[in-house]
């Protein structure tokens, strides 16, 4: 299959995923629990059949954009990125980004594809409110939240149990007026 890329940052591209993605290393991103420490994955096991209808899902969703992210230097596949929950009426999506190769961890990718990412939802898809949610002691994901120009709006009190405890849920949003003042005009 032949895939092409989607969007461009300066060291990666973003496509859509394909079958042959649920054949590397996207299973053991949500079967590994320091990945998911802060995310709802790891709750089952995660095998190939359910990566499998999971892509073939998103090749036809019109309410969720979800993408490969893909080190250009070696086409490999290091994380996904997405905007889910795609609300035509009310223009709005949820933020979320599993960056699964802990080696890439910490090396700006998440703000790179994230920066893309939002500008997209805004300018090609008419979005005007762009958010999500983390558990509080998710400091790198609040950290890109806020560096991709987001702002706090509030928290939900233990909203999300994970490794036997219930945590608080941070919840971050940024509308399209906010963007252009921070990102500037469309390019």
């Amino acid at each position: 299959m032949t895939v092409t890329s989607f969007l461009q940052t300066k060291n990666l591209y973003l496509r859509p995923l394909i079958p042959s993605d649920a054949d590397g290393p996207y299973l053991r991103w949500f079967n590994d629990v320091e990945v998911c420490r802060y995310n709802s994955h790891h709750a089952f096991p995660y095998g190939r059949e359910g990566a499998l209808s999971y892509i073939e899902s998103m090749r036809t969703s019109k309410t969720d954009l979800v993408l490969a992210m893909v080190q250009k230097s070696d086409d490999r596949h290091i994380g996904n990125i997405a905007l889910e929950g795609i609300d035509w009426v009310h223009r709005g999506a949820e933020f979320a980004i599993v960056l699964g190769e802990r080696d890439c961890w910490g090396k700006g990718y998440s703000k790179e594809a994230g920066s893309v990412l939002v500008r997209h939802g805004f300018y090609t898809l008419n979005l005007n409110r762009i958010c999500c949610g983390t558990p509080a002691g998710n400091l790198p994901m609040r950290r890109l939240a806020e560096g991709i120009g987001m702002k706090e709006e509030g928290m939900r009190v233990q909203a999300m149990f994970k490794n036997g405890e219930y945590l608080d849920v941070v919840e971050y949003g940024m509308i399209f007026s906010d963007f252009v003042r921070k990102d500037g005009p469309a390019r």
